[in-house]
C-alpha cells in the first residue's frame, strides 16, 4: 500500500508530502491545481521516463519519494529479496532524482538501481488507470495474471512456469553441447587417427630400449662373430700356435730353469697370472659367441618397428621415448569428447521427461482456464451494464500456440477483448480508441479481480471524464467497493464520485508574481460538504448545493 508521497521541485510543486491510507481517497480541485502532477510525480517513481522539463523553475532537481508498506504481499516481497533490495522492516521506497542536465536516478530502499528494475516492482505496486497513459491492463501478461489469480490457479501456473523455465535451460544446454561437439568434431576426428596410429603401434613399457640393443646385436651379429673367433684362434683354438700353448711353454722353462732367481720366480708367477687370465677371457669369449645370431629376417622386423616409433616420434614433435606417455594423453583427450554424445543423450532423456510432465500440467491450468474465462466474462459485462456500457461485450480469448516449445505461460496465450457496439467483432484492449470507455472497462475488470489481484494500489486519474448522473454514480460506488478491499486514490470531477470516498484531499495552488505553488489539504467532514457542493453548483455554495452535497456523502 502507498503510505506516502514526497514530492519537491516537481512542475508547480515546490514541496508536497501525501499521507495515504488505505481505502478510497479522493483528489479534488479546481482545474489546472495540479491533481494529475502528483500522479506524474508517483509515475516518476515507477520507472516513468522523465526529462529536466519537469523540474520546477529555478531549482536544480526534482526530487521525489514514494513510501510502500508490504504487510501482505509475497509476490513484492519474494522481489526485493530476489534482487538483494529487502529490508527488516517489510516496507519499501522507491526514489527517483531528476536533474537539470537531463539524467535522472533510481534507488529501491536507498541502493541505487535501473530503470527497469524500478518498472518491474513498480507494476507489482501500483496500477494507473488513466484515459491518456499506458496501464498493465493493455499487456497480455497481465491478462493472464488476472485469469489466474481469479481461478485460484496461483500455484497451477506456478509450476508450469517452472517446468517451461527448467526445459529451456536445460535444452540451451544441451544446444551449447551440441555446438561445442561440432566445433571439436574435426579434432575428434585427428586424435581418433592419432590414437589408433599409436594404439596399433603397441609400444610397451621399456619397449623401445630392448629393440634398440637387440637391433645393436643383429645387425653386428657376423662382424662382431667374426673378431671373437679370430680372437679365440690367437688365444686357444690355433692348434700351431696360441697364446695358451706358448704361456704354458714359458711357464715350464722358466720352472726348469737351472737357477732360479728372485726375478725369473716374479716373471713366472706373472706369466702363470696371465695363462689363468687368458684361460678365462677365452671362456667368456666363447659364451659371448654364443649370444650372437645371424637373424636378417628378425633384424628386417625390427628395422620396420624403430622406423616407425621414430616417424612418429618426429610427426608429434616428441622424442621417441615420450611415445607412451603421449598415448595416454590422446586417449584421454578423446575419451571427454566420446563423453559429450553420453551427455547429450542424457540430456535428451530429461528433455523428453520433463516436456511430458509439462503438457499433461499445461493441459490441466488450460481446461481450469477455459472455465474460469466464461465466468470472468459474464461478471465483467454485468459491471458494464452498471457503466453505462449495455452494448459492450467482454470476452476472454485462450489462443493455442503453434509452437509446441514449453512457453512459461502455458499452452496459450490470453489476452481480454472487447467488443463496444454491436456488430462489431471482438477486439483486444489496446485498439480500443476511447479512453473513457477503455477506462470504465478496465475498472470493471478491476472490481471482478480485486478480490485475487496481488497489486495492492490503484490509481484512476480521471476516469468519470464523459460520464455523469447514474453512471457517475455507479462508477463512484464501484471505486468503494475497490477501497473496502485495498487501496484506491481516484482524481475526479464528478461529485457523485468524490462523495464516495473514504478519504477526501482538496488541491489547490497559489500564484504571485514569481511563481506558482500546489497545496494538499486533507478535508475535515465539514469541508468535504463545502467541496461536493462546489462541484455540483460551481463556486458560489449555495444552501441548496450544501443540501446535495450532503444527500450525496449519506
Amino acid at each position: 500500500m502507498l503510505q506516502q508521497l514526497t514530492i519537491n521541485n516537481f512542475a508547480i510543486v515546490d514541496q508536497l508530502e501525501i499521507e495515504l491510507e488505505s481505502g478510497m481517497t479522493v483528489l479534488t480541485g479546481e482545474t489546472g491545481a495540479g491533481k494529475s502532477i502528483m500522479l506524474d510525480a508517483l509515475g516518476l517513481t515507477l520507472g516513468d521516463r522523465a526529462d529536466r522539463d519537469v523540474i520546477r523553475g529555478g531549482a536544480e532537481r526534482a526530487d521525489i519519494t514514494a513510501c510502500f508498506t508490504l504487510p501482505d504481499n509475497p509476490d513484492v516481497t519474494h522481489w526485493l529479496k530476489q534482487n538483494d533490495f529487502d529490508t527488516d522492516d517489510n516496507s519499501c521506497i522507491l526514489r527517483r532524482v531528476v536533474s537539470k542536465d537531463g539524467r535522472s536516478r533510481a534507488y529501491i530502499n536507498g541502493q541505487p538501481t535501473t530503470l527497469v528494475n524500478l518498472r518491474d516492482l513498480g507494476e507489482m505496486l501500483v496500477d494507473i488507470h488513466s484515459q491518456h497513459e499506458h496501464q498493465s491492463l493493455l499487456k497480455t501478461s497481465t491478462h493472464q495474471r488476472l485469469l489466474d489469480d481469479y481461478c485460484g490457479l496461483q500455484q497451477e501456473a506456478s509450476e508450469v512456469r517452472t517446468l517451461a523455465t527448467k526445459w529451456r535451460q536445460l535444452n540451451a544446454e544441451l544446444e551449447q553441447i551440441k555446438n561445442r561437439a561440432e566445433e571439436s568434431n574435426a579434432q575428434y576426428q585427428l586424435l581418433s587417427y592419432q590414437v589408433k596410429e599409436l594404439e596399433e603401434l603397441n609400444l610397451g613399457e621399456s619397449e623401445l630400449e630392448s629393440l634398440d640393443d637387440e637391433h645393436k646385436i643383429l645387425s653386428h651379429s657376423e662382424s662382431s662373430m667374426q673378431v671373437i673367433q679370430e680372437v679365440l684362434d690367437l688365444s686357444s683354438d690355433n692348434e700351431e700356435l696360441n697364446l695358451e700353448q706358448s704361456l704354458n711353454k714359458a711357464v715350464a722353462l722358466l720352472q726348469n730353469i737351472p737357477y732360479a732367481s728372485k726375478h725369473t720366480e716374479e716373471a713366472g708367477s706373472m706369466l702363470k697370472t696371465a695363462l689363468i687370465q687368458v684361460e678365462e677371457a677365452t671362456s667368456t669369449l666363447k659364451h659371448a659367441i654364443d649370444q650372437f645370431e645371424i637373424d636378417p629376417q628378425r633384424l628386417e622386423e625390427i628395422d620396420l618397428k624403430l622406423g616407425l616409433i621414430h616417424q612418429l616420434a618426429r610427426k608429434h614433435h616428441v622424442s621417441a621415448s615420450e611415445l607412451s606417455a603421449l598415448f595416454l594423453r590422446l586417449s584421454d583427450e578423446l575419451s571427454g569428447l566420446s563423453e559429450a554424445d553420453v551427455q547429450i543423450e542424457l540430456i535428451q532423456e530429461e528433455l523428453e521427461k520433463l516436456l511430458s510432465l509439462y503438457r499433461a500440467t499445461a493441459g490441466k491450468l488450460s481446461n481450469a482456464r477455459d472455465k474460469g474465462a466464461s465466468k470472468l466474462s459474464k461478471e465483467i459485462n454485468n459491471q458494464l451494464v452498471g457503466l453505462g456500457m449495455e452494448s459492450a461485450s467482454f470476452s476472454v480469448a485462450l489462443t493455442l500456440f503453434s509452437d509446441s516449445t514449453p512457453k512459461i505461460s502455458g499452452l496459450e496465450g490470453i489476452e481480454f477483448l472487447v467488443t463496444t457496439n454491436p456488430g462489431q467483432p471482438p477486439r483486444p484492449l489496446v485498439k480500443i480508441a476511447s479512453g473513457g470507455e477503455l477506462s470504465r472497462i478496465s475498472l470493471a475488470i478491476q472490481v471482478v479481480t480485486a478480490q485475487t489481484s496481488s497489486i495492492p494500489s490503484l490509481v484512476f486519474d480521471e476516469v468519470d471524464v464523459g460520464i455523469g448522473g447514474g453512471v457517475a454514480k455507479s462508477v463512484g460506488e464501484l471505486l468503494r467497493q475497490l477501497g473496502n478491499k485495498g487501496q484506491v486514490l481516484c482524481v475526479t470531477h464528478q461529485p457523485q464520485v468524490a462523495s464516495q470516498g473514504h478519504h477526501h484531499l482538496y488541491v489547490s495552488k497559489s500564484s504571485d508574481k514569481e511563481s506558482t505553488a500546489t497545496q494538499l489539504k486533507n478535508l475535515n467532514k465539514q469541508e468535504r460538504i463545502d467541496e461536493i457542493a462546489r462541484m455540483l453548483g460551481g463556486e458560489k455554495i449555495s444552501d441548496k448545493s450544501r443540501a446535495h452535497a450532503k444527500e450525496l456523502l449519506a
